[in-house]
């Protein structure tokens, strides 16, 4: 057996446990992947945008989206899992990611632990908005009808077991009605089926479905929110129009894979935050309907998220949807 000196041991050892510590200084040293689960043109799409720039500036290096719209977000959240904890590889997520995936798709192989939640990055409530041609104006118009005609109005979102879906449940449920859920690929696609016609609803995020209204083919009735949004502030809300107890937001939230090192995570907050204090960048985000809403910490976030996952695997089940 070949004998080691003990100094020379003692040199390679420290080297295996610097190399870690050395690669957090050095990060980042390359482009940053920012993946998100929907496709171009949605709410997602606008904020990993915009976030991407003004983070890029921060870190000095590239970000660069990678959009894997598909199978309700899942195929982005399994392509962040198994990602090398190394920081170069970040997703911009929901609260399904949370918890509400595994109720929803049998065959996903990843859990909420697999996720290093780093910040918060925006709220805001969706927008309630039917097809011009539907004649549903309101609120009232649009439970009149849903009870006159159970199950004929089609709601489209941006897929299975999202927000835009899971609010369509939570306002049958409190409503009384019965509507029929169309799943799509991503907001765009959602929103263009209702200026189509091919769905008579949807609850989507304002960026999705800005455009579609400015074609004057869609219509927006009111917020999801408790109460009236600071960026969308000519809407009332669902509760006050009479459907008592609804409070809905979305948000958007950035996460590493776990086992991403302590001081990569810290070195990506600091520089979210810095990013999102961009007066430019919160005015963009604003004129999108997206409100800054950064964390204290990457712990606080943390707490965030799993509340949030709770709730929303909680309408998951309600809902009684199961993707094989």
């Amino acid at each position: 057996m070949t004998k080691r000196h003990p100094t020379l041991l003692f040199m390679t050892m420290a080297c295996a446990l610097a190399g870690p510590a050395l690669a957090s200084d050095a990060f980042p040293s390359r482009p940053v992947r920012l993946v998100i689960g929907f496709p171009a043109g949605g709410g997602a799409d606008n904020v990993a945008r915009l976030y991407g720039d003004a983070l890029s500036k921060e870190l000095g290096q590239p970000v660069i989206i990678d959009n894997k719209p598909g199978a309700g977000t899942t195929i982005a959240a399994e392509t962040v899992a198994k990602a090398p904890p190394d920081g170069y590889t970040l997703y911009i997520a929901t609260a399904s990611v949370m918890g509400g995936d595994k109720v929803l798709y049998k065959n996903i192989h990843y859990e909420p632990a697999d996720f290093a939640p780093i910040t918060r990055l925006t709220v805001s409530p969706l927008l309630l908005a039917a097809n011009k041609a539907a004649g549903i104006n309101s609120v009232a118009d649009l439970v009149a009808r849903a009870r006159q005609q159970p199950g004929s109005l089609n709601y489209s979102s941006s897929g299975n077991g999202v927000i835009t879906h899971l609010a369509g449940v939570q306002f049958a449920k409190l409503a009384d009605v019965r509507l029929t859920h169309v799943p799509y690929k991503g907001g765009a696609p959602s929103a263009q089926a209702v200026a189509a016609g091919d769905a008579q609803l949807t609850f989507a995020t304002p960026a999705s479905v800005q455009a579609v209204i400015d074609t004057g083919k869609v219509v927006g009735i009111a917020v999801t929110s408790a109460t009236r949004s600071p960026v969308l502030p000519n809407y009332p809300t669902i509760a006050e129009a009479g459907i008592k107890g609804y409070d809905i937001t979305n948000w958007y939230g950035l996460f590493a894979p776990a086992q991403t090192p302590p001081a990569v995570i810290d070195k990506l907050f600091a520089a979210s935050a810095r990013a999102l204090a961009r007066p430019d960048l919160r005015a963009r985000l604003a004129s999108r309907g997206e409100e800054v809403s950064p964390s204290a910490s990457p712990a606080e976030f943390r707490q965030f998220a799993l509340r949030e996952g709770k709730t929303v695997t909680e309408l998951t089940l309600s809902s009684g949807a199961r993707i094989d």
